[in-house]
């Protein structure tokens, strides 16, 4: 079994983020919470990897279609074709978005990493996230403004594993970006003072 301090969970910083010099304030983030970066690059996302990465099946693309359907007939657009097509719009939408610049891909590692880091993360509209996330602090945009703009991608900073996506999703995530030769496995000076049962060698 894995020491829950070793708990990872995967964190990509999209196009927007690096555009917009938001780099550090992130990564500082995770970093004075006592989170710890195990695996990072700068790179083009593989469009193959976001499909897989973004793998939904018929059900979701049929649900979020409807809701855009619902979206267009209120704000008088044409609807032209199947909900279910404009669901896969969606992650369309998100892939081109997502190749519109280099990303940083992340593997981040300690105890309940994935919930801890999902919460400094915050909702996935920036425009009703709560303050003092990721999101809620540096970015504004909407699903309204998405959808006024034709459905485009919301330019929502950062992805990181939802541990609502259950048991396993993080290393399904991680698998897709990283090789395990890319994590690197190495100490903080702080984990002494995180995870050390009795704190042995602190005073001289």
């Amino acid at each position: 079994m894995t020491h829950p301090k070793k708990e990872r969970t995967f964190v990509i910083l999209k196009p927007d983020a690096i555009q917009r010099g938001l780099v550090g304030e992130i990564i500082q983030r995770f970093e004075r919470i006592g989170l710890k970066i195990v695996g990072m690059k700068m790179h083009m996302a593989d469009e193959a990897n976001l499909w897989d990465h973004y793998s939904k099946d018929d059900a979701w693309f049929l649900k979020k279609g409807e809701r855009i359907v619902e979206n267009k007939k209120a704000l008088g657009h044409t609807v032209d074709r199947e909900a279910i097509e404009y669901g896969k719009d969606i992650i369309r939408a998100v892939v081109n978005y997502m190749r519109a610049g280099p990303v940083i891909t992340m593997v981040i590692e300690g105890n309940n990493a994935s919930a801890i880091v999902k919460r400094l993360v915050g909702g996935t509209e920036p425009a009703t996230a709560d303050t003092g996330t990721i999101r809620g602090d540096f970015s504004l945009d909407s699903y309204n403004l998405c959808d006024v703009d034709n459905s485009r991608g919301m330019r929502n900073l950062i992805h990181c594993t939802d541990p609502a996506d259950g048991e396993g999703a993080q290393d399904r995530e991680i698998g897709i970006w990283f090789s395990d030769e890319e994590i690197v496995k190495y100490k903080l000076v702080t984990e002494a003072m995180l995870y050390d049962v009795d704190l042995n060698g602190i005073l001289e």
